[in-house]
């Protein structure tokens, strides 16, 4: 999970994708960079990846891309029942559920509508298992592979704490006012211990979600999408396939997604990096955005991007 203030480049540019969905995007960066493609979490559009972490990677060399999954931000609303709230209690997914591979397939559109053959993914939550679902099944379009917070569909690791569930399973804001109080109640829940939120930010981008959507996220949206994760199954095979290197990042204060979670993605690909941070939680703080983009950069780096040199810090802008 994350907010923060705009990156200022970028309008909402539109695409339609042969899997069905319209997607909204925007570009950061120079046109002949090394393309990064940012994927949201559950219920996120692409203004959560804070701007400081963009531009980070933009001062590197990429040539950012983000996106509203389906169900988000700006991108087609699914003419689809969501599950009633039993099925989401028994975790029984509908019979005609999206899936994370109909997600990847989504993606997958919007790198062909960009010309983009090769990218580098940068998955959170959800987002993470969406790009790992498309590094393994599309290896050849992926150059690198980095899956923050998130986790491989096994039931016995990753899971919510019951305090998350709980929230997770509140109705959904009527108002702007309830759509900020929420998210900062719900970030003081999950942001873990050791980076402290910019709140005014944070309540910056509750507000400008909104606004973006003009109100009309709903709990149907976030339903449909949980779902999408159930009936993916248990996805530690498929992980296996991923040729990509890879960096697991993961903090071990998260509630969202058990740090357990981020462990068993690591395992699963060869040869993938595990950094658990300490005092991380399931958001991304101001305190880890200067280490993610390093980390990243760092990935491409070793295995062939022609990025801008590390400043002598060693850390990135």
């Amino acid at each position: 999970m994350s907010g923060g203030t705009e990156s200022g480049a970028g309008e909402d540019r539109f695409v339609e994708v042969p899997a069905g969905p319209r997607l909204a995007y925007r570009t950061h960066g120079p046109d002949d960079g090394e393309p990064l493609l940012l994927i949201a979490g559950l219920s996120l559009d692409l203004t959560s990846w804070p701007a400081r972490l963009v531009d980070g990677f933009t001062a590197q060399g990429f040539r950012v891309i983000r996106f509203d999954n389906r169900d988000a931000g700006r991108s087609t609303r699914i003419a689809a029942r969501p599950p009633g709230r039993m099925r989401q209690l028994f975790s029984r997914p509908c019979p005609d559920a999206y899936d994370l591979a109909d997600m990847a397939a989504d993606t997958l559109g919007l790198l062909d509508a960009l010309g983009i053959k090769r990218v580098h993914l940068v998955g959170m939550s959800m987002g993470g298992m969406i790009a790992q679902t498309l590094a393994a099944r599309h290896p050849d379009r992926v150059a690198t592979l980095t899956s923050i917070f998130s986790t491989t569909g096994n039931r016995r690791v990753g899971r919510p704490a019951l305090s998350t569930i709980a929230k997770l399973l509140a109705a959904p804001p009527r108002t702007v006012e309830e759509s900020v109080t929420g998210h900062i109640a719900l970030l003081a829940h999950i942001g873990g211990t050791g980076f402290a939120p910019d709140e005014a930010e944070e309540r910056a981008w509750a507000r400008g979600l909104w606004e973006r959507t003009e109100g009309k996220r709903s709990g149907a949206q976030v339903a449909r999408q949980i779902d999408a994760i159930r009936a993916s199954g248990d996805r530690t095979a498929e992980l296996r396939r991923i040729t990509a290197p890879t960096l697991v990042v993961h903090g071990d204060r998260d509630r969202m997604v058990h740090p357990s979670g981020g462990r068993a993605t690591a395992a699963a690909i060869q040869g993938a990096e595990h950094v658990e941070i300490a005092g991380m939680g399931h958001h991304l703080a101001p305190g880890v955005l200067r280490r993610l983009v390093g980390l990243t950069t760092e990935l491409a780096r070793t295995h062939g991007a022609a990025l801008a040199p590390v400043p002598a810090t060693g850390e990135p802008v």
